[in-house]
């Protein structure tokens, strides 16, 4: 029997991320919760495993280096890892200040799990992508680094770092048959953006070709497809999947 295939999803307890990771598992790969909150991490690994798909559960903190490498540890027996989905990231009550109102700690925490948090994981995980043969890492940016949202400075930096850091990595890791892309979703309806005003709600839902809300589901079967045989020559791309607000 060949080796189980591996996709580590960072930020899986909730939300999008185990909403990507459910749809990965339902791909037949064992799937890696990595998610700073325990509870809800073990709960999703459990649920996956319940409904018939693989999948562990691993206490991972992407903005520190020595939990990656633990992380790693635990994937390594888990089978080969062919896909890394960053997803992890802070969102959830940090909108609403003006770029000159919002806290340097604030600044520097987002940024400290948003950025380096996703280089960190690639730095870690990228070379046992590499030494598997290839495979696929999809970074989760967000479309309000392409339209510029207001009231969001610090956020929507980070986002931007990170479609330029997916370009650059695919730049480096193609040669490796690894590629890197990201996917842009647009407002979705999940914990994370409870705390999102109404009239940005609307917002979305006036300006989008789609009128529908977003739900997790619209965005996993993008993440799916990038992680699938069916997307080995795309590379360095930022696929937006917000309804058709961002069009480019």
């Amino acid at each position: 029997m060949s080796e189980r295939r591996v996709a580590v999803v960072t930020g899986a307890g909730r939300g999008l991320g185990r909403t990507i990771a459910e749809r990965l598992a339902a791909g037949g790969r064992h799937v890696v919760v990595a998610e700073l909150d325990a509870p809800l991490g073990a709960a999703a690994a459990a649920a996956i495993t319940a409904s018939g798909g693989w999948a562990s559960f691993v206490h991972t903190d992407i903005a520190d280096a020595a939990s990656l490498a633990a992380l790693a540890e635990h994937v390594t027996g888990c089978g080969r890892i062919d896909a890394l989905v960053n997803n992890a990231a802070i969102a959830n009550s940090v909108g609403g200040k003006t770029y000159d109102a919002i806290p340097e700690s604030e600044w520097e925490r987002i940024f400290r799990v948003n950025v380096k948090g996703t280089w960190l994981a690639c730095k870690q995980f990228g070379p046992m992508l590499v030494a598997g043969g290839g495979g696929a890492i999809v970074n989760i940016a967000s479309d309000t680094a392409l339209w510029g949202a207001s009231l969001l400075l610090h956020y929507v930096a980070t986002k931007g770092a990170v479609i330029a850091m997916t370009r650059t990595l695919a730049s480096e890791l193609g040669p490796q048959r690894v590629t890197v892309n990201a996917v842009a979703p647009g407002l979705i309806e999940v914990e994370a953006t409870s705390g999102v005003p109404e009239a940005r709600w609307n917002d979305y839902r006036t300006r989008r070709a789609l009128k529908h809300d977003q739900t997790p589901a619209d965005v996993a079967g993008a993440v799916a497809f990038l992680c699938s045989p069916d997307a080995t020559y795309i590379t360095g791309q930022t696929i937006v999947v917000d309804g058709g607000m961002v069009m480019h």
